[in-house]
Parts: structure tokens; C-alpha cells; sequence
């Protein structure tokens, strides 16, 4: 942790300090935050309400946060628990299946009048929404945001070795599902 993060927190902590320095943890987190999530639940308004919530589980549970990890790392394990959770929610309430929910996801990539990509991005995509969701996941942190097995594992709580194995297994299936889709 650097020296500025320990005052941002603990200008989070301070009554006299708290919002403005809340209005620059968003500034400095909120489109990596966005990205993050849009990647796990794929919808532009999903994340945004994810994001929110996300943003008011940190105002009310600043005075809780350890500092026993980055405020970076916090930050992601929020939004991802918090994006998991949302998908849960999404699984239950469509009577979706464990199995279906990469379809369903799938569909959402296919109907977003924000995605911006071509053909192949967009095949890519898909590729990576067939995935488990927690290889989904590391895949996504490690290809796309350019974490390190380390950060990853203080995020998800999970192993540098489960993490490496996940991320393998992922880039296979990919591979594979961009060799055989005629699409």
C-alpha cells in the first residue's frame, strides 16, 4: 500500500474528510470497477446498479476495512461478490440452470446495444461466456486487466496454483470453442 492510498483511507475514515475523499475513490476506481463487473454480468444497466451498490457497501463499511489488503484488491473482491451474487439472483428468478447461465449470458452479449466490437471480438466473447464462472473470472483478470496470480488470489481468496490451473484450463476452452464454432 502506498503512502496515498493510507491517506485516502484514511481520509474514508475521517467524518471531517469522508465524501470528498469518497468522490475521489470513485473517481479513481469507478471505470475499472465498471469493466470489472460489465465482464461478469455482461448488461450496461446490471452493472451500473452493481456498481452502485459495490460503491455503497464501501461508504457504509469503510470504518470495517482492515487494511490487511490494497484498497484495490477490496474494492474488486466487493464487485465481484457482488456480481456473483446479482447472477445468482438472475438464476433463480429465471428458473435458469447452473448450465444455461452462459447461454443466458450469451444473450445479453447478443442483445447489448453497447457492444462495440466486430465479429471476431465478438466470437471471442462468447467464447469466454461459455467458461465456469470463476475460470470466467480469472480469465478476465488476468487477460483483460492485467492482474497478477497474486492479486487475483488476495481478491478471490482462492491459491496462486487453483488460480494458474483455472486460467489454463480457460485458455484451452476458449481455443477450443473458437476452433469448432462455425459462427
Amino acid at each position: 500500500m502506498d503512502l496515498n492510498e493510507k491517506e485516502l483511507i484514511a481520509n474514508l475514515k475521517s467524518e471531517a474528510s469522508r465524501e470528498q475523499a469518497f468522490q475521489l475513490l470513485v473517481k479513481m476506481y469507478q471505470q475499472r470497477l465498471y469493466w470489472h463487473i460489465r465482464k461478469i454480468v455482461m448488461n450496461h444497466d446490471d452493472t451500473d446498479d452493481i456498481l452502485q451498490n459495490v460503491f455503497i457497501k464501501v461508504w457504509k463499511n469503510i470504518e470495517s476495512f482492515r487494511e490487511d489488503s490494497s484498497l484495490f484488491t477490496w474494492l474488486f473482491r466487493i464487485a465481484t461478490n457482488e456480481s456473483l451474487s446479482h447472477l445468482q439472483k438472475q438464476k433463480r428468478h429465471s428458473l435458469v440452470s447452473i448450465n444455461e447461465i452462459g447461454d443466458y449470458l450469451s444473450e445479453s452479449l447478443e442483445s447489448d446495444v453497447y457492444f462495440e466490437g466486430d465479429e471476431i471480438q465478438r466470437k471471442f466473447q462468447l467464447a469466454i461466456l461459455q467458461l465456469p464462472n470463476k475460470q470466467r473470472i480469472v480469465f478476465n483478470m488476468k487477460y483483460f486487466d492485467e492482474m497478477k496470480y497474486e492479486e487475483i488470489s488476495l481478491v478471490l481468496k482462492t491459491s496462486v496454483g487453483a488460480l494458474k490451473a483455472s486460467y489454463h484450463f480457460a485458455v484451452k476452452k476458449i481455443e477450443e470453442f473458437l476452433k469448432e464454432d462455425p459462427k
